[in-house]
Order: C-alpha cells, then structure tokens, then sequence
C-alpha cells in the first residue's frame, strides 16, 4: 500500500476522465465527468472553465477511492489543436476552439505561406482547423493586446493544479506552429504574421515537471500538495503511450470520436498533401509520425443516436453486401488526405440512414476500417516504417466484431491492450518521467489483453470494396492522384 499510483487525466471531446494506476498496470481508482459543447457549421467550442471544474471533479472522485495510497504523479493530455486566450494570470477570456474549428480555414494558406520552408522541414503543411490559423483570427479581430496569452487545452488544467499558469508541452504546441526541430517559437514566421512571440506560451518537452500541486488544489481535488505535475501530449500520443506503440515501425490506431494514428519513426516522414505531421517522443531521439482524422466513432453516435448497438453490430455481421461509405459526419476532412471541401457519402447519395439500419451501420463501420487502411498506405507513401506491430485502442475497440472488421481489412495481427484509455498513456508518462524510463514504465503498465489474427480470405473480399472508396475520393479531386494509393 506504501507504493506509489500514477494518475493519468484525459480531455476528451465528450468527457474528462482521470485515472490511477499502480506500478504493475493495474487500475487502482477512475472517475470521469461529461464535457458538453457548442457547434454551429464550421464553429466548435467549449467552456475551458469547465475543463478544470470538471476535471477537478473527476480527480476528487478518484482520489476519494485510493484509500491513502501515495501518488507519484500526474500528467494530463489533451485534444490537439484546440486552443484559447488568457490573461496573463492563466484567466481565460475567450471559449475553447475545439480541434476541429475550422472558422479559420481562409488563414491557413496565410499561416503556410509564412513558414512554408519550416513546415517542409517538418513534413506537413498548415491545415485549416489548426491552432496557428484560429491566432490568425483572433489578430484580425484585435484580441492580441498586451497582456493577452494563448494556452492550449491542458494547460488550464495543470495551471489549476500547480497554481499559476505553467508552460505548453511541446506536443500540443505543433499545431500552433512550435518548431520541433530547433524546439522554439519561429520568430521570423511569426514576424510576418504580425504575430507578437509575447502572446505566445513558454514550451517545455513532454515529460518535464511544470510544478507541484499547489494548497488550493490539493484542497479541491484530493491531491496531495507537492505531488509532481508532469508536462503531457495530445490525447493521440496519450493513446499510443497507452498502448505501448514506442519501439520503431510500431504503431496505435485510436478509434475515438475521431480516428487517430501514431507510430514511431527515426525521423519525420515527408508527406506532400500535408495529412501527416509528427511529435517528438517523450524517449530518445525518436519521432511520432501520424495524423489525425475528421471520421471515426463520432458517425456512429450521430446517425444512430437512439439505437441499441449490440443488437445493430449482431445484424450488421450478417449483411453481405455493403454499399460504398465515407462516414464523414461534419464538413472538411484533415487524415488521411487534407480536404476542406469533403463531405460524407453512402452509396450515391449523402451520408444519412434510411429504413435500412443494419445496411447502413455495416456500411459506415467498414467505411472507417477502408479509412484506416488508406492511412497506413499515405503513412508508408510518406516514408513512415509502418511495418511493425498495430494495435488498436478507443472506446469503439469494445465492439468486438468492429475489431475484427478493421483486422481483416487491414491485413496485419493486431494487438488489443487491456486498458486502451489515453489517461493511461498519461500514466505511464507520469512513470516514466519520475523514473527516468519511458518505455520500462511502458512495459510494466501496459498489457496486452489479445491478438487479433486477419483472415487471408477476408482481406481478399474486402479489398475491392477499399479501393472502390479510394478511386471515389480520387474522382471526387480529394485526393491528387500523384498520390493516391496504389496496388493491394
């Protein structure tokens, strides 16, 4: 009982969940709270206020359950790209501008003008619900005075914890334009921007202690004062922590809300449609190649709001013949391939369900396993090593049958870890860095719970029905067929 927990906090888009761990892996305590926002066409947007209530909520519950354990630390991850303003006492004075918010898109082209010769040395290109493109908007509407501060999304929670605000991690700085590779703000893009460096946060590494958990927190969440607060990564990372993806060639595939990947490269592959970009690993000289899409588990929730998902996957299983499906919900697509224009589609029309629900639920579950094969075929395109073990984690991976789809259309073993939950990835973050060890915290906390084999004769029948989707979004101009994927 005198071991110490490690505690993982995970902003997500539907909820904030917290979660401690022992040192073997084993979870000792979790608690999560609702997080609700607001969208309006291309607008997303959350109250940050809420990030800190609710997430101070949700430790509160947790740490009520540890029964006097000590913890060792905490780490908090978070949507990637999302963004608001503070003073400059950590007060936020705007909402949240969600990950997807693409009210901005017009400035992307602005934002890769400026630094097109950085982001070439990175290997993306400036995408339009990118954070860099919303401090555009917020500069033509005259919010950059004196004193204003931007801060991404964890960063109100672990200000709340130490006290003060504290410094943006590394990770979740990429996409407002923080150079990985001479690891500071570009001064001389941002002089073109007229962006002022002084709006602009202090940014540490992933895995640097940003403080200690201050009197008023501890009060309000059940923290001991002086526990560590640990510099986190986005929630994809957070996920590939979680699943163990760090040696070279492996790689996560989370189906959340959205779907995400992430592996681990040598160097930052070079894609030339600007879908993939890469964080620096939190161990060695790594880097984590990936991207993130606009499709995933969001479509299922949002055209079959009412039903019982149980009965639908068992009636799904037995269709046999599935019209062709993008399962893009909202407007604009940003992984596997970069197109504002985008829209779902099932069969010849629109995305939308008819009479047929077990047809179309089948169709929009395969649609996102075709999605995820056509991201490992533009990861290796790019250059990324994508020949190492997969695994997969998300809340859709509690739908075995879904697994099983992906599996086989992907055509690779799959690995299922016990806990997928990007908290635990915040964990083994929390452990690694006290212990100086990423990976072995990694591999004392991650387990594996099962291994999926493909079936050859699956694969085989699955895969007309991939590049009927692939030729579609060729046609469609989404994806430039210089590009687009070839062969099986």
């Amino acid at each position: 009982m005198s071991e110490p927990v490690w505690i993982g906090v995970d902003l997500g888009t539907q909820s904030v969940r917290a979660l401690a761990v022992d040192d073997a892996g084993h979870t000792v305590a979790g608690a999560a709270r609702p997080l609700r926002g607001h969208r309006a066409g291309s607008r997303h947007e959350q109250d940050p206020d809420a990030w800190w209530t609710l997430a101070a909520d949700a430790l509160a519950e947790l740490t009520a359950g540890l029964g006097g354990r000590p913890v060792g630390a905490v780490a908090v991850c978070a949507t990637s790209g999302t963004v608001l303003l503070t003073g400059r006492d950590g007060v936020p004075f705007t909402p949240g501008l969600m990950y997807d918010d693409a009210r901005a898109g017009t400035l992307a082209a602005a934002a890769q003008e400026a630094g097109a010769e950085l982001w070439a040395r990175l290997g993306y290109r400036m995408q339009p619900s990118w954070a860099l493109p919303k401090l555009l908007w917020w500069r033509d509407r005259g919010l950059l005075a004196a004193g204003v501060r931007l801060a991404h999304q964890p960063d109100v929670v672990t200000a709340g914890l130490v006290g003060h605000p504290v410094a943006s991690d590394s990770s979740h700085a990429l996409k407002t334009g923080y150079d990985l590779l001479g690891e500071r703000w570009p001064a001389e893009v941002l002089a073109a921007l007229d962006v002022d460096p002084a709006v602009l946060p202090e940014v540490v590494r992933p895995g640097t202690v940003l403080g200690e958990v201050g009197q008023v927190a501890a009060a309000r969440t059940g923290l001991p004062a002086g526990t560590p607060v640990v510099a986190g990564m986005t929630d994809g990372c957070a996920a590939q922590l979680a699943a163990g993806a760090l040696g070279v060639g492996e790689w996560n595939s989370v189906l959340g809300t959205t779907l995400t990947l992430k592996g681990v490269s040598t160097a930052p592959p070079r894609d030339p449609s600007g879908a993939v970009y890469s964080h620096r690993a939190p161990h060695g000289d790594l880097w984590l190649p990936g991207g993130a899409s606009s499709t995933g588990a969001g479509a299922v929730r949002a055209l079959f709001p009412d039903a019982d998902l149980d009965a639908l996957t068992a009636r799904a299983a037995r269709v046999r013949s599935v019209p062709t499906c993008y399962p893009l919900v909202g407007p604009g697509e940003r992984f596997p391939f970069v197109a504002p224009e985008a829209r779902g589609f099932l069969g010849d029309g629109p995305l939308a369900v008819s009479d047929d629900q077990d047809t179309a639920f089948a169709a929009v579950c395969l649609g996102v396993a075709h999605l995820e094969r056509l991201a490992f075929e533009v990861l290796a395109g790019a250059g990324a090593d994508v020949g190492g073990p997969v695994s997969f984690t998300g809340g859709a991976t509690r739908n075995a049958w879904w697994n099983q789809l992906r599996c086989d259309v992907l055509g690779v073993p799959v690995r299922l870890p016990a806990n997928p939950e990007p908290a635990l990835g915040m964990a083994v973050l929390a452990a690694g860095t006290l212990g100086g060890d990423v990976p072995g915290a990694a591999r004392r906390l991650v387990r594996v719970r099962h291994t999926l084999e493909p079936d050859p004769a699956r694969t085989a029948a699955l895969i007309p029905g991939y590049h009927a989707l692939v030729a579609e979004f060729a046609r469609r101009g989404w994806i430039d067929a210089r590009f687009a994927p070839r062969g099986g």
